[in-house]
């Protein structure tokens, strides 16, 4: 399969990180957030751009009321979002200080807008409807002080886990129902791109995000068959991973076996489907450097 590498912005990208629709960026902050502002032009972007930090962009970010939300959405578990949150706000916090032109090197403190960083889960492996990650969970020595955290707060989006959520943000809803629908597709034998195309006439003819979806079907089509390619591309590798692991595994055990005198070489280096002296090279390398005739 081929990974198209080429950026292009997700669909969760193109609804809630796109200044033509800031209603849909000011429902969900609302939502997320229990407020209840109604002036679109309060909203400020703050999305890191690829273009000024190589390799680095996040999904979407507001900076509002003096509060800096980062929202970042996942098809998959990801633990490490702790940690990609502290790189994305230091970022953010340093274009911060460079457009305010703070002295962080002075006497004054550097006062800065206060961090909200949500993950919005929308995968189909089972996950709680919220999840506190936390980068102290990453470090080599457990260190419950709380004096050097970052968190990630994770949200369930899936229908049946945060339907109040759901329910107070309409464009979030009908994003989710655009999903489970080429989720169905798929489900049904569908290729990606006619699982695609169908998600997405239905969704028109249901007014699902009819007026959004209408106006850029080419580019929601192209986008969602590129983010499924992904995640089909990430779960081949994955699998790769597994299956490597579970032959490394079964190689460690003949090796100890034959080491410890309870296998001939041979019928090890049979069972793995490769000659004798391959098999002594390997059993070296693992570390293991009893005759194999033992």
């Amino acid at each position: 399969m081929k990974l198209n590498k080429k950026y292009k912005d997700r669909l969760f990208c193109l609804l809630f990180g796109n200044e033509e629709y800031k209603e849909n960026i000011l429902s969900l902050y609302n939502a997320l957030c229990n407020t209840a502002h109604t002036d679109v032009n309060e909203i400020k972007l703050y999305t890191i751009d690829s273009v000024i930090y190589i390799e680095m962009k996040n999904d979407v970010s507001v900076l509002l009321d003096s509060y800096l939300h980062l929202w970042e959405q996942q098809s998959s578990y990801n633990p490490n979002m702790p940690l990609r949150g502290l790189m994305y706000f230091s970022k953010m916090y340093d274009r911060y200080i460079v457009e305010h032109s703070y002295n962080i090197y002075g006497s004054t403190l550097v006062k800065l807008p206060t961090p909200r960083y949500t993950v919005l889960y929308n995968g189909t492996s089972k996950q709680p409807a919220f999840m506190k990650l936390k980068l102290s969970d990453a470090f080599i020595h457990e260190d419950t002080s709380g004096d050097f955290e970052w968190t990630a707060n994770m949200v369930n989006i899936n229908h049946g886990m945060n339907d109040e959520l759901l329910n107070n943000c309409r464009p979030l809803q009908e994003y989710m129902l655009l999903i489970e629908e080429i989720r169905k597709n798929r489900s049904n034998g569908m290729e990606v791109e006619q699982a695609v195309d169908k998600a997405v006439t239905y969704c028109i003819n249901n007014n699902i995000l009819s007026e959004f979806l209408t106006k850029h079907r080419a580019e929601v089509i192209d986008v969602c068959i590129t983010e499924y390619d992904e995640q089909a591309f990430v779960n081949g590798i994955r699998e790769e991973g597994r299956q490597e692991g579970r032959e490394e595994g079964r190689a460690l055990t003949l090796f100890s076996l034959v080491n410890s005198g309870n296998l001939k070489p041979d019928i090890a280096a049979k069972e793995l489907g490769i000659s004798i002296h391959e098999f002594e090279i390997a059993m070296k390398k693992a570390g293991m450097n009893q005759p194999v005739s033992k």
